[in-house]
């Protein structure tokens, strides 16, 4: 039996291979995915390593609370606990570390840096005038205020050279400093496409902290003194809110972190990789099934001169098996292409990542080969299977056994029920808020399941709508119609593979332009304002803007009403909240909020706004009065003046700024909005923008910049998304290549008595094509109609948390969508058709 399955591996090498294609793409795409992750973790957690080779122990001030519970600002260091670290026995050296966010202009006016990670540190000599940190490559280190040093990737990038000047901005006003030099550094983040400017130290101290503070401190040990022994003795001189760590369990925690960064990464690649092996699955079944269907006269010979049933599946499962070590094999080496390929192309956009090898780990090995063999067997083993129970002597008489009404009722019977199933599934987690994604996400996969399962069924009717165009192509139209319908299950199998890759596209497409829709109108309702003013850079996390910036605004003379965003946490009535400061005098003219009780009137001072779900929590209304603790510790009593309706931008307790301001350890504002004379014109822009210095590190945003620059971020994870499931979709075409194929071989004495009795060449082709056609889109359709399904179901969710989402179906993308599905099918054709038309139509007349 062995001898027999490796036989009829290697005689049906063609009708194999799109079989080994679909299982070979699958494994490639999770192999890949294993190397890529494996070796960018790999390439973080080294270069990690590095920039801690220097430190031994680091001691970190930890928040603390300041007055009354009330979270403060982080404390820092001061120069007492440097000079003592400096003389624990053990310590060789100990460094003082301050940083910062510095923006850096490149020649032409852009941020350099690219906003990835745009640091400003703090050079800190040591007795011998030099920071072991860094090595000057070109002049000397910063030693007064306007002079910098910049590290060497950020010199190449903007073309800087020492002696040169450049634009900087630190939290809002532009600074023209002096390059004194260029360094090269260990450090993770300039690895990683990143920027470091450095100052001297006390400069570094008046822009970051405080004069005479650090936020962190790196005690290099003196040989022979390990990095345990040294904690030790660095335990001792520690101030009440600092701690202190080694340098290897930083090391650690930040390779434990990467890893866990890039684990969310490679569990989206793999959920990827997983649906076009899911989609492969069909081909996988539909190939073997017609294998044994071709081969029923065989098996039954098999059975008839001794083979069990068993030993029949097991042939089957042998040759899949087989197949699948030969698509694993194939596949884990084009992993391993794709895997670089991914890397070189993620550097390519300017997301510089460290260097080091390709890591190919033994488990990406082994994952890779179990799961092409696993696949492939999963999906052999129910035609293996269902050939084994075929009696020897029906075998005998009939090579094409049709399927009982009693299998297909039992089909269809369990095929709605897991339809119903999953539909009152999704509308059951639709109905639940954020809670209903569990129950979401498992109904809709019993729902695919169920349409799968319902598929012959559904195919007789939506194919026989087509049957009016099919008219218009005579003969061939009304053939290729019968053909799509002759063998349902197989139809099904094909048709299935391209619905689950459109299912997911059309879902992903529909809540992307719904939601924004709903950000569109969030930033028309909930602003007024014709330009917000923040730092730009990358993070989700404000960064701090200068008073100066709204102050300098405020004296232009375009500029009609203004008011900076200003956050101080604080104690209010019990629970710990934030205070967004605002200038109450311009606030209403700059936002657009629905008073549920009360107004602005009155607004300032004491007297506060807060949004409707905070009031409701605490109990509050109009008139309450709420005790406060501040940040510094100070108490006070604020009354309620209003009640609004919060949204996703404005939410929250709103006070007067002027209020807030004594409090804050360090006065910084993360927005400034404003009014201009003639509203959002590209002159008040400009004026704007060069009122400010022509700052790259701010942004002058209207509302349609702000959805805009949302929208990005949507539209970046959207093309992403396009771009892993076309991985599918050409599993899906290489299954409807595959199909035709077959059913052409099947079908050869078919199409040797149609060119006989007068159908030429190009009829035959044009029936083929027609039929590809015709099934691509029916599992165009189904993938379509359930993706709109899936979409407004999701949307459900979210618009819990979005109040403005607006369900928003895309018509002309679900159109390109479907003329995607007929130029699969016609594609699909073009060889199968070929092959069909250039059949000798007496040898074909003549075969079995």
């Amino acid at each position: 039996m062995l001898r027999t399955a490796l036989r009829n591996v290697l005689a049906h090498k063609a009708r194999l291979l799109m079989t080994v294609l679909a299982v070979m793409l699958g494994v490639a795409f999770v192999s890949g995915t294993l190397v890529f992750t494996n070796t960018i973790s790999a390439a973080y957690q080294k270069s990690s390593e590095k920039g801690f080779d220097g430190v031994d122990v680091a001691i970190t001030p930890h928040k603390s609370d300041s007055g009354s519970g009330v979270p403060g600002s982080t404390p820092r260091l001061g120069q007492q606990v440097l000079d003592k670290a400096a003389k624990v026995p053990g310590a060789a050296s100990a460094t003082g570390v301050v940083k910062g966010f510095t923006a850096l202009s490149d020649r032409k006016g852009d941020l350099l840096g690219g906003g990835f990670s745009t640091l400003g540190g703090n050079y800190y000599p040591g007795p011998d005038g030099k920071d072991p940190r860094y090595t000057m490559t070109e002049g000397r280190a910063p030693k007064a205020p306007g002079e910098i040093a910049l590290d060497s990737k950020s010199a190449a990038k903007g073309h800087y050279k020492a002696g040169d000047t450049i634009r900087v901005s630190v939290n809002g006003p532009v600074r023209t400093e002096k390059i004194s030099g260029v360094f090269t550094t260990d450090d993770g983040n300039v690895a990683a496409g990143g920027s470091l400017a450095l100052y001297d130290n006390a400069t570094a101290q008046k822009l970051f902290a405080k004069p005479g503070q650090f936020d962190e401190i790196d005690v290099k040990a003196a040989a022979g003194t390990s990095q345990a022994a040294l904690k030790s003795a660095v335990d001792k001189i520690l101030p009440p809110d600092a701690r202190a760590a080694t340098g290897q369990k930083l090391a650690d925690d930040q390779a434990e972190q990467i890893k866990q960064g890039m684990s969310s990464m490679q569990t989206a690649m793999l959920v990827f990789a997983g649906i076009a092996l899911f989609v492969g699955i069909f081909i996988i079944a539909n190939t073997f099934t017609m294998l044994v269907a071709q081969r029923t006269k065989e098996l039954a010979l098999m059975r008839a001169v001794g083979a069990s049933r068993r030993q029949v599946t097991r042939s089957v499962l042998i040759e899949a098996t087989a197949v699948g070590a030969i698509a694993a094999v194939v596949g884990m080496a084009a992993g391993v292409g794709i895997g670089a390929g991914l890397r070189s192309l993620l550097s390519s956009t300017g997301a510089t990542v460290p260097d080091g090898p390709l890591v190919v780990q033994p488990a990406t090995v082994a994952v890779s080969l179990l799961v092409g063999v696993v696949v492939t067997v999963l999906a052999a083993w129910l035609p293996g299977r269902r050939a084994a129970k075929i009696p020897p002597v029906a075998a005998m008489s009939s090579v094409h056994a049709a399927p009982t009404t009693r299998g297909l009722v039992v089909r269809n019977t369990i095929g709605a029920l897991l339809a119903a199933a999953g539909v009152a599934l999704v509308l059951y987690g639709s109905g639940q808020g954020m809670d209903g994604k569990g129950p979401m996400a498992f109904g809709a996969a019993v729902l695919v399941i169920g349409v799968f399962v319902l598929t012959p069924l559904l195919s007789r009717p939506l194919i026989a709508a087509a049957a009016p165009v099919l008219r218009l192509f005579g003969m061939s139209g009304k053939l290729a119609r019968q053909n799509a319908v002759r063998n349902p299950r197989r139809t099904a199998a094909t048709a299935s593979a391209l619905m689950v890759g459109l299912t997911l596209i059309t879902g992903m497409t529909v809540i992307a332009g719904s939601v924004q829709k709903g950000i569109d109108q969030m930033a028309s309702d909930g602003l007024k304002s014709d330009y917000v003013v923040s730092m730009g850079g990358a993070g989700g996390a404000p960064r701090p803007l200068s008073p100066d910036v709204a102050e300098k605004l405020e004296k232009q003379p375009e500029v009609t009403a203004v008011s900076p965003l200003r956050q101080a946490p604080a104690k209010v009535g019990g629970e710990t909240e934030s205070l967004t400061g605002v200038n109450p005098k311009a606030i209403k003219q700059l936002v657009g909020v629905d008073f549920v009780h009360g107004s602005f009137s009155g607004f300032g001072g004491q007297k506060v706004v807060v949004d409707d779900k905070t009031a409701d929590s605490n109990h509050w209304k109009v008139g309450s009065a709420i005790p406060v603790t501040y940040q510094d510790g100070r108490g006070g009593k604020l009354t309620v003046g209003g009640v609004y309706e919060g949204n996703q931008m404005i939410r929250g307790v709103m006070v007067d700024a002027a209020t807030i301001t004594p409090h804050m350890a360090t006065v910084t504002d993360f927005q400034v909005m404003l009014k201009t004379k003639g509203g959002t014109t590209e002159a008040n822009k400009d004026a704007l923008t060069k009122a400010l210095g022509n700052n790259p590190a701010l942004q002058v945003q209207n509302k349609q910049d702000i959805s805009d620059s949302i929208a990005k971020l949507f539209t970046l994870m959207l093309n992403m998304l396009y771009g892993l499931l076309a991985m599918a979709v050409i599993v899906a075409v290489l299954g409807v290549i595959n199909t035709l194929a077959m059913s052409v071989f099947e079908r050869s004495q078919e199409i040797g008595m149609l060119r006989a009795i007068g159908l030429d060449r190009r009829g035959i082709k044009r029936m083929v094509r027609l039929e590809s056609l015709v099934i691509s889109l029916f599992g165009g359709v189904l993938g379509i109609g359930l993706g709109v399904f899936f979409g407004w179901a999701a949307g459900e969710l979210i618009s819990t948390g979005l109040t403005t989402y607006e369900l928003v179906l895309p018509w002309g993308r679900m159109g390109l969508f479907l003329a995607m599905a007929a130029v699969v099918g016609v594609l699909a054709a073009l060889w199968p058709a070929r092959r069909a038309a250039k059949l000798n139509m007496l040898e074909a007349i003549k075969a079995e």
